[in-house]
This record gives C-alpha cells, structure tokens and sequence, in this order.
C-alpha cells in the first residue's frame, strides 16, 4: 500500500511534466539555503520517492525513475525503494552514469530537463547546463514541477530565532561583521549575499530550529560597507532581539522580500555572492548588478575556532563524555536483563544527553545499529524495521549533541555477547587507522583530502576499503557538517581546502561487511601546531572527544607499541578529565574501561 503512495505520486509528477513539455525532472536534495538537512517544505525528494537519506537526487522520465545516492545509503534505497517503480542508481559504482551524464545519454538532442532554480546552486547549474548542453539538451530552472502536484506541502516553519550569547558566543557580531566586510574589501565588492544558514547564524551570533538537529533559521542577509539587512519572517525575531539587533545596525526585512532587495541594488556596484552556496533562483534577482563570485568569507573564519571557543568545546567534550559514561553503564549492566533495540539505545542516549547542562539537542540522528545493520553506514532504526540486541556481535553507536558550547560526534561499537575473531580483526584494522591520522603531523595548508590514506592505509594492508570519507569539519554549535576541509581522497582538491589552526575535523575510519556487520570509530579533533621549523609552519591533532575506545574486540598482537602506547595514553587523559563528573555505576564503568592494555 505504502509503495502504491509513491508509484501515484511520480505518475502524477510525470503528468504535470507532460502538461509543461519537461521531458526529464530533476529532484535534488536541497533548499534555497544550499542546506544538507532540510525543512519539510523541500523535502520534495523523499515525499515522491519515500527515500529520506540525507543524499540523493531523484531523476523521472516518461519512462524511468531512479534515485542516485552514494555508497552510505545503496542498501536502504533498494530496501525503501523496492515495489515503487523507482530504480536505485548506485552513485560511484563501477559503470553507474552520474545523473547529468546519464540524462546526456539517454534523452534525444532537444529535450527539456527541469529543475527548480529556487533549490540548486549557481555552481552546478552552470555545470549541469554545460554538460546537457553539449547534447543539445536545454536546462529549464524557472518551473517548480512538484509544487503543482503536492497539496499537503508543508510550510515554511515559524519557531523564534534567539540569540547566541556570552560566555559561549566568544565573538561579537560587530566583530562578525567587520571580518566579513574586510574580506569584501578585498574583492572589491560593495555588498555581500548569504543564503547559507550556518553562515547567517555565525555572522549574527544567532541560533533557532527551523532545520532538525542544526540551530539554524531560514533568512538570507545582504551585508553592506556599512549596513546589514537580515531578512526572516518578522514573528521569529521578538521586540527585544529587534532592538539588540538594530544596535548593531543590523535591520530586519520579510523573508519574501529577499528577491526584491537584490533586484533594487544600484547598477554599477558589485555584489560578493558563493556560487556553491546561492541559488540561481534566488540570484536571478540580481541579473543587473555587477558580481565577483568567491568563497563566502564567513565560511573559512568560522571554521578556525578562536582559544576561547575551544575552551568551550573541551568543556562540552567532558559534558558529552559523561552522558556517554552514564549511557554505557546502564546499557552493559542492562543485557540480559531487558529487552533491548536499537530505538531503545537512541532513547537512553539522548536521555543522557539531556540531563547534561547547556544541552540543546541531539546534532543528528542517533544511529543505533546492531550486526547486519551496521553495514549500513547511515542506517536509522524505525518502529517499523529494527533489530533486538541479544546474542553475538558488535553494537555500532553513531551520536552526537548539541551544546551551547560546542558541536560533538562520536562513533563507538561494542560487543554483545562473543565477538568473532574476523570481528576483531577488522576493528583493530579500524583502529590503527583512527590512531595513525590522530598522530598525524603535517604543513600548514595542507589539502584535506590529502590526508585521507593516513587512515585507510591499514585498513587498504588487510584487502578492505570504505565509501565514505574519513573527516568532515564540524561548527561551533551550528551545523554537524561543515566545511571547508574535507578528509577524502574522493573529494576534488580546491584551494579552500587547506588545514587550518583551529579547524574542528571528525577522524572517522571504518570498515563495512555487508549482511554481516559494520565498524566506524570516530573521534573529533582539532588542528594545532606542532612545530616551526626552516621547512615551515607544522600541525598536528588534538583530540577533543572523551570516551572510551573499547578494548574488548581488540586483537592486540595487530597493534604495534606506539599505537597501544597512544591508546593508553588516550584512555588516560578520558579518566582524568570525566572522573570529576561522574559518579556511581557510570564512574566504575569509567575505571574499567579505561584500564591500560
């Protein structure tokens, strides 16, 4: 019945196609906001398809659907997708046609591919019109297809924006500001597009809910030499944010009214707009101003965190690092004893979560994945598919939290029951590869994506592999996955993309047997200096995350001294700084955990 739901919807969708003369639509995974995580209102994608992975993009045809989604997702969208008429197309697999390149091949010279402009970035646009083009093939991105089909469509959602403040906010906005007008200086430019959420939220030190799991807030601003208009539907900024606000010079418009503001800019002048983080619906507004097209500003100076937000983080890390302690004593002293799912140990970890100070929020959605299920490197239990925890095997837990003082992602697998030898194997190969780019020293600037064999390198020496990346930037209290560095050998180097002191990075290695079972340790660090020498400036990791790494499925004669020598001293440093925060089952099982190998 559920799969009828959506082989209606895309007939419908290929009905208005017909009647608009689209011969192909495309639907990808994004907003106005180039966001990765989406409010209901455009989340177009899983209402046709019922596929809600965080990637994917949905191609239908007079005679074909199929949804495009990398590695991390192909076994849920053949699980979801079955019975719909809609393909699964294994994005990155050998001999599977990227989306673009596919259209090329299969449509004849002339036909119409639509796409709603107000939700793909001017960057792609330019490159996916490059590319039909070269078959003839015309890109139509003024027509939103799905709207004319979707009744229900959720709207745009209205909870208050407030404000981010001291002790945790360790930059002003008026220093926000002036760092974004410095580097527009730079380019010549005398205004400054933003439409990227985080971006916003970091510039005006301020937070809301409009996205699950970021404390972002839908609004675009256009910052000036001297002015800054922030716009966002008016019932989301109280009196006394207003006020605050307008102090700083910063003046609140409708957020409908964004089109309008950059279709009155003067001509002559030149506006700074990211082509990979502003749409070219939105930017089509701006057809008669002159623009010089760069990196948004806000989007490197976020990303080097400040002494005194690090300060902040460590205090969160400590915060998370008992919730997690408090989680894993319940949960050990639980087997046998209870039943327990993988919804269960969402639930308890987000329970502990909540009891710490200054928590906000989980920073995504728990995944909770036992045996098989693992080997699915997003998988998200439901009440419909989940499995009981009992018998052998191991329990990979991917979670993070939402602090006022700090963004956090971990990823732990324990074992249930009686690991197998394999098991064990593959998690010391996981292992040797987080600690190898944990003691990583490398020049100043190098390219992220450089750094990504440092970790595979061990797992590549036992015949094995893994599709995602090993490292994603993380924010400071805002968006879980930020840029600009990216640790993966897949990612195109771009010159934005070199290590940076203060860059917040995920270390986070795995290793996928699918059917039988998953592994991902993952730690946060941050990058700091190592040393100077006549070959210049070095860096090296920090390790934020606090939690034990447990020990019980290694095979130690795989590890070599100085790997057991900084594991131990790991395990050290997570018992000094937690045990004056926890106390009771959670503080044992700390003792225990942390024992030396």
């Amino acid at each position: 019945m559920v799969n009828s739901v959506f082989a209606q919807r895309i007939a419908a969708l290929r009905a208005a196609m017909s009647a608009q003369k689209i011969d192909a639509c495309i639907v990808p995974s994004s907003d106005p906001h180039s966001s990765e995580y989406l409010p209901e209102h455009w989340q177009a994608r899983s209402w046709l398809s019922g596929f809600d992975g965080s990637a994917g993009t949905l191609v239908v045809t007079a005679q074909f659907a199929g949804v495009w989604t990398d590695s991390r997702y192909w076994v849920q969208a053949e699980q979801v997708l079955a019975g719909t008429g809609i393909q699964t197309m294994r994005a990155g697999a050998d001999g599977v046609l990227g989306f673009v390149d596919w259209l090329a091949a299969e449509l004849p010279r002339g036909s119409r591919v639509g796409v709603d402009g107000q939700v793909l970035n001017l960057q792609a646009y330019r490159q996916w019109q490059a590319d039909l083009g070269q078959k003839g093939i015309v890109l139509v991105s003024d027509q939103d297809v799905v709207d004319t089909i979707w009744p229900e469509r959720s709207p745009l959602p209205v909870a208050a924006v407030y404000e981010h403040v001291a002790p945790f906010a360790c930059r002003s906005r008026a220093v926000n500001l002036a760092a974004v007008r410095t580097a527009m200086a730079t380019h010549k430019a005398d205004w400054h597009w933003v439409s990227s959420l985080d971006d916003i939220a970091w510039i005006f030190n301020l937070r809301g809910s409009d996205v699950s799991y970021n404390p972002v807030f839908l609004a675009h601003a256009l910052i000036g030499r001297d002015t800054a208009r922030l716009f966002v539907a008016p019932e989301k900024i109280d009196t006394a944010l207003r006020a605050t606000l307008g102090r700083d010079g910063v003046q609140i418009e409708p957020y409908a009214q964004a089109g309008a503001a950059l279709a009155a800019l003067p001509e002559g002048q030149v506006l700074l707009v990211d082509p990979a983080r502003t749409t070219v619906g939105v930017l089509a507004a701006a057809a008669y101003v002159g623009q010089v097209e760069a990196v948004n500003p806000s989007h490197l100076l976020k990303s080097r965190k400040t002494e005194a937000e690090l300060a902040q983080v460590r205090n969160a890390m400590e915060q998370d690092g008992a919730a997690l302690c408090e989680f894993f004593a319940w949960f050990e002293s639980a087997q046998g004893k209870q039943t327990i799912t993988e919804l269960t140990v969402d639930e308890e970890i987000c329970a502990a979560r909540a009891r710490q100070a200054n928590f906000v929020s989980p920073s995504f959605g728990t995944i909770a994945a036992f045996n098989a299920n693992g080997a699915m490197p997003h998988y998200h239990a439901t009440q419909a598919s989940h499995a009981e925890i009992r018998g052998d095997g191991m329990l990979l837990i991917d979670s993070g939290g939402q602090y006022k003082g700090g963004t956090t992602d971990i990823t732990r697998v324990v074992p249930v029951g009686q690991p197998s030898v394999e098991q064990r194997r593959d998690y010391t190969a996981v292992l040797k590869g987080m600690v190898a780019l944990s003691q990583a020293v490398f020049p100043r600037g190098t390219a992220s994506p450089s750094l990504d064999a440092i970790a595979r390198l061990p797992i590549w020496q036992a015949g094995a592999e893994y599709g995602h990346g090993t490292g994603h930037g993380v924010g400071y209290f805002l968006n879980v996955h930020e840029g600009p560095q990216v640790i993966s050998y897949r990612t195109p180097i771009k010159p934005n993309m070199g290590m940076e002191p203060g860059m917040i990075t995920s270390n986070e290695p795995g290793l996928y047997r699918p059917g039988r079972w998953g592994i991902r340790i993952e730690n946060l660090t941050v990058a700091r200096p190592a040393m100077t020498t006549e070959f210049g400036e070095f860096l090296k990791f920090e390790t934020l995350t606090l939690c034990p790494i447990d020990t019980r499925l290694i095979e130690r004669s795989l590890l070599t001294e100085p790997e057991i020598s900084w594991l131990n001293g790991y395990h050290a440093e997570v018992r000094a700084r937690l045990l004056p925060r926890v106390r009771d089952a959670a503080k044992q099982w700390l003792l225990l955990r942390t024992q030396p190998l």
